[in-house]
């Protein structure tokens, strides 16, 4: 049975001026997104600052999260780490908190070779080895790309790795990945922009951007896909094309945050290194979400 099918939501840490985290509004964004549609709350992902977090700072993240969506919904965990040992505390934690399933990005900046991944992937998934893992690759950000064999080779042999979030942009390498898996994998989009052509590939849902600002719109999308109506999901796909690429102007999440803020939504400011968005940036913004029909505070 599929963690989830749908859409999912990336979702960002508020924080308070001060860059604390802001759990009660973590929770009013909780409540947004579970009545408005969202299938799955992915917590402390790429989205969700996760690099800049401390470890203490992202269990308790987690648990709230968990603790707050009360099974409403699954709620998947981003727990990976280019430290096999710390990706495994991460993980075990969170499954002890009560994660549906756990999302464990590649490696970064020490580039696991391939056969490094099967080795980090299957120690990470031996820890809870009844927690559904999801293996998470954007080699854009990494530097380190799971090659269709290796999440063919980990998605058969290791029984509680069942699903990738791909977002690697390439469409060729994710059509060989479900090719070779051969059934056996999970696909989610990790990329807004290409949700459609992935989940005409086999994929069952998207790990979403998008669905932080409009939840319902990205939810109907794919729904109305895997229900067969392919002309609706599209024009949603197509309309939201200026807001997606607006929202990948500056790194994510910047734009994601300035957007909820212009919303009346008040997740307050990034972290350093990331700064606040650029005002030319944001004028563009505005006129994408005012375009799709999101409505401004």
């Amino acid at each position: 049975m599929a963690v989830f099918k749908g859409a999912g939501v990336a979702i960002v840490t508020p924080m308070y001026d001060d860059g604390k985290v802001n759990y009660d509004k973590l929770g009013e964004i909780i409540d947004f997104q579970i009545d408005n549609g969202t299938d799955a709350i992915i917590i402390c992902g790429t989205t969700g600052e996760s690099s800049t977090l401390t470890h203490g700072e992202h269990l308790k993240t987690i648990k709230y999260a968990i603790d707050k969506t009360a099974k409403r919904v699954p709620v998947i965990a981003g727990t990976g780490s280019n430290c096999t040992e710390t990706a495994i505390m991460l993980s075990t934690e969170a499954v002890s908190y009560g994660a549906d399933a756990v999302l464990v990005v590649t490696p970064y900046y020490n580039k696991a070779t391939q056969k490094g991944l099967i080795a980090h992937y299957t120690a990470i998934a031996e820890s809870v080895p009844d927690t559904p893992l999801i293996m998470y690759n954007v080699p854009s950000r990494t530097g380190c790309n799971i090659q269709p064999a290796t999440a063919a080779t980990l998605a058969k042999n290791v029984k509680n790795i069942v699903g990738l979030k791909a977002a690697s942009g390439d469409l060729s390498q994710i059509a060989r990945t479900m090719y070779l898996a051969d059934g056996n994998l999970e696909l989610y989009s990790g990329n807004d922009d290409q949700t459609l052509p992935i989940l005409s590939l086999g994929g069952i849902g998207v790990i979403s951007v998008l669905s932080n600002v409009a939840p319902r719109q990205t939810h109907d999308m794919v729904m109305k896909f895997l229900e067969g109506d392919l002309e609706g999901a599209a024009k949603i796909q197509l309309a939201a094309i200026p807001l997606i690429n607006a929202l990948f102007c500056e790194v994510n999440p910047i734009p994601v945050k300035a957007a909820m803020n212009l919303m009346g939504m008040e997740v307050g400011p990034l972290r350093m290194p990331l700064s606040e968005m650029e005002d030319a940036n944001k004028e563009i913004l505005k006129k994408a979400m005012v375009d799709f029909g999101i409505q401004l505070a």
